[in-house]
């Protein structure tokens, strides 16, 4: 990260110094990609995740140490109301919930954003009870290497991964941000379990309270976002997937909301935009990767930074011509793809391999 960021350094001190003496310089700085001309950031999602079991301090620290702008947590809530990183408050499939007798008779079905799911879920727990579990990989077939950390660690409140990012700061005097998803949020306010309070308090306790700050808040979710908007100036992100709709805005869907009419009102809430990278550069019938479509530009004439999600190096999640070998976990040419969105103009990327992630953007920054 320290590389990229002199590589920002000397591209503002340059286009600055230029700007002051030539129209064409000063041109440079208007034609840069990015909405603000900076280099953009990688956060590594849910973790290094690729490397560690997603959404414990270990996965954490690894995309840290691996260059990493910012963390992302996931966010839900334990009965006693703590915050904690989970991918979703159900959680037979990232712990070993399932092989804990004394926790037999939690198991249930629920509804939740319209959706029926069965297991055992984070807000019928309390955080003492959570932490007698262990973390396990929810991806084991594509990622065996990870699933070997299985039953080492256990799940971090959103207090420990705050704590971790302070300590690596005093450490070491590099602040990393912290980039959190409100998972299921107006599912969690109407069992008495709001995300904003809690989570707002404990950003503020940290440091983490400002437009300047490194952080931002996101949710596929509308109405949170609008609330937080007048309770904080932290810079909010609209996340958007490329089918449905907002799971609390049943007038709303994604396709709409990216339109340049949408992304207008998008920009009176959030100051970015989250979507699915295949909303910014689809793939053919062969999952060859199309040409981009104007989802970045459109994004930024309405004052909105754009951070897809989400590049993984494994070839199931790549395009064709960026796979390698011959099997799903068989690993890919994920910075190649990575370049190709890069080139696009984006602000900053969603990754679960952050390693190559900082190599990709250092990359761009120097060419």
């Amino acid at each position: 990260m320290f590389v990229r960021a002199l590589l920002t350094l000397s591209l503002l001190v340059l286009a600055g110094a230029c700007s002051a003496q030539t129209e064409d310089a000063e041109m440079v700085v208007r034609t840069a990609p990015t909405l603000h001309g900076e280099l953009p950031i990688v956060i590594a999602h849910r973790g290094s995740s690729g490397n560690r079991v997603e959404h414990t301090l270990e996965a954490y620290r690894t995309g840290i140490n691996y260059g990493a702008d910012f963390i992302e947590p996931d966010l839900v809530l334990t009965k006693d109301g703590i915050l904690v990183a989970r991918h979703e408050n159900e959680i037979s499939g990232t712990t070993d919930v399932a092989d804990k007798p004394e926790f037999a008779d939690r198991k249930t079905t629920k509804i939740i954003d319209g959706q029926e799911y069965n297991g055992w879920f984070t807000e019928d727990f309390t955080l003492a009870e959570l932490k007698t579990l262990r973390t396990k990989e929810r991806l084991p077939e594509v990622r065996p290497g990870n699933a070997a950390w299985d039953g080492q660690w256990d799940i971090p409140t959103f207090e420990e991964v705050l704590q971790l990012l302070k300590e690596h700061e005093a450490k070491t005097g590099e602040r990393v941000g912290v980039y959190p998803e409100t998972k299921h949020p107006s599912y969690f306010a109407s069992i008495g379990l709001a995300h904003e309070k809690p989570m707002l308090e404990l950003l503020g306790k940290y440091g983490f309270d400002g437009a300047d700050d490194p952080v931002f808040i996101q949710s596929f979710e509308v109405d949170n976002l609008q609330k937080l908007a007048k309770k904080t100036k932290i810079r909010l992100v609209q996340l958007v997937a490329d089918q449905g709709g907002p799971p609390d805005r049943g007038d709303l869907i994604y396709a709409d909301m990216i339109t340049p009419t949408g992304l207008s009102d998008i920009a009176k809430y959030a100051s970015g935009l989250g979507p699915s990278k295949s909303l910014i550069i689809g793939r053919d019938d062969q999952g060859h990767l199309k040409q981009p479509t104007s989802l970045v530009a459109d994004a930024h004439k309405a004052g909105l930074v754009v951070h897809p999600w989400t590049f993984r190096i494994e070839n199931v999640f790549l395009p064709t011509e960026f796979q390698g070998g011959y099997t799903a976990s068989a690993i890919g040419d994920v910075k190649a793809e990575m370049k190709v969105y890069l080139a696009t103009g984006i602000d900053g990327l969603f990754s679960d391999n952050p390693r190559e992630a900082t190599m990709a953007v250092d990359q761009f920054g120097a060419e």
